[in-house]
């Protein structure tokens, strides 16, 4: 059984790296260290992560992690053979390869893509603004960074749901037509459209600032009410832009 400095020291060698080309490897691939951390892991003084690890075989093309460990694999068929008799074999799995009867089914993945709607007119956390019916645009994702019951987005304006929200912002909405007390939600008051908190309890129904300057606005019994949605996440725009 070999120890894990010298398998890397080997077969960094056998690669014809030093130390420090090893490590610029790594950095390519992920890994932050130093040719000393390197070092020491050949001398071993230190040993890399299980990650690491095999991230080195990568880099260090060690493709049979346990025969490079154990030094024979019993389990292996190739394990006791000789150099020349691998590349004899190898050159039958080509043809194996190349008669096209032999290859392993793969299922295709399909990459992930949504679509979904961001209103253009925000939606104030200050005096109000219109949103119904207001314009939008419709994105698409290609990473699942948003939550899965998300039906649309909308954007903050203004500072009173701050520190939880801030202007510019887009917060993802889950549509419905109920939100509880004490929950963020998106409503529209008179036909202007907020992201406040539900207040409503024995004093009455108020939309709430999460900012102490801002006063609650009372929702009044003539008052033309409607709730849009409860709020169920948020993202800033430049963390959409890479995945549109």
């Amino acid at each position: 059984m070999k120890n894990i400095g010298d398998i890397i020291s080997s077969n960094r060698k056998k690669m014809k790296l030093s130390q420090p080309m090893l490590a610029e490897l790594l950095q390519k691939e992920g890994i932050n260290l130093s040719a000393k951390a390197i070092s020491k892991w050949e001398t071993n003084a230190t040993e890399p992560s299980v990650a690491t690890f095999m991230t080195v075989c990568k880099v260090l093309n060690i493709t049979n992690i346990y025969e490079a460990y154990f030094e024979i694999n019993n389990d292996d068929p190739l394990s006791s053979l000789n150099n020349e008799g691998k590349a004899k074999v190898l050159d039958y799995i080509e043809l194996l390869h190349d008669s096209g009867k032999y290859e392993k089914e793969i299922c295709q993945v399909i990459p992930f893509s949504r679509f979904i709607d961001i209103y253009e007119n925000a939606v104030s956390a200050g005096t109000g603004n219109f949103l119904v019916d207001g314009p939008k645009e419709t994105i698409e994702l290609t990473k699942d960074i948003i939550p899965e019951a998300a039906s649309y987005g909308v954007k903050v304006s203004g500072d009173s749901m701050e520190p939880e929200f801030e202007d510019g912002q887009i917060v993802w909405v889950l549509k419905q037509n109920i939100v509880e007390n004490g929950e963020i939600g998106i409503f529209s008051l008179n036909g202007e459209a907020y992201i406040k908190k539900l207040q409503d309890d024995k004093n009455g129904v108020f939309l709430i600032s999460l900012n102490e300057k801002y006063s609650p606005i009372p929702v009044n019994e003539h008052d033309r009410f409607d709730i849009l949605g409860k709020v169920i996440g948020k993202n800033y725009l430049d963390e959409l832009i890479e995945y549109i």
